[in-house]
């Protein structure tokens, strides 16, 4: 159950970019933190470009390093992209899916609610943020959460993609497909996070 709690403003600051969703705070300092922050002019090595690429989809996604590395193993022994496939496999954990359809505001909120058990998976309660969708898996709230503030607020906002369906009245929506990478929102390099692991 371990997840990164430290200050978020300081991590979108350090990747210059609001990785965890708008916010203030980043909006007046947009340089990295520290004394030299808004000056510092060194030129990053190969491997620094890769393994910033690599720590930022890992706090875009609340992902720690053991299960990246073997999120990253399994997409390698599947076919095609390695980088796309890793992509894929990531955007279909739950707490993810859940985010995406709009059920919780952040990835951090999705995985609460996965993990205090208001969300279900083809009408059985899974309370594990981590575990993979299949393509046709249905996603939905609980019976007794659906009248949660939290869930509500969140669905009055949310934003529709193409590889998820939602059902407003039963409350659940449906995996239809792994998404292709130009569908996936997220500003990642994935072929440096493939050049990292392949040393």
């Amino acid at each position: 159950m371990a997840r990164y709690t430290g200050p978020k403003t300081r991590i979108a600051r350090k990747f210059k970019e609001p990785i965890f969703g708008a916010d203030k705070s980043y909006d007046k300092k947009s340089y990295p933190p520290g004394q030299h922050g808004a000056n510092r002019r060194k030129k990053q090595s190969e491997y620094g470009i890769q393994l910033m690429e690599k720590q930022k989809a890992k706090y875009t996604y609340g992902i720690l390093e053991r299960q990246f590395r073997n999120l990253f193993e399994k997409a390698s022994r599947k076919g095609g992209v390695t980088g796309e496939v890793l992509l894929q496999l990531i955007e279909s954990r739950l707490d993810n899916v859940v985010y995406r359809l709009g059920i919780a505001r952040t990835r951090s909120q999705a995985r609460q609610l996965v993990s205090h058990r208001h969300i279900v998976v083809n009408g059985n309660v899974v309370n594990i943020p981590s575990y993979l969708l299949r393509e046709g898996d249905v996603v939905g709230v609980r019976e007794r959460s659906k009248s949660l503030e939290v869930v509500t607020d969140s669905l009055s906002s949310r934003v529709s993609y193409s590889w998820l369906d939602w059902d407003n009245g039963k409350m659940e929506g449906k995996f239809n497909n792994y998404p292709q990478r130009a569908d996936i929102p997220e500003n990642i390099n994935e072929q440096a996070i493939v050049e990292l692991y392949s040393k």
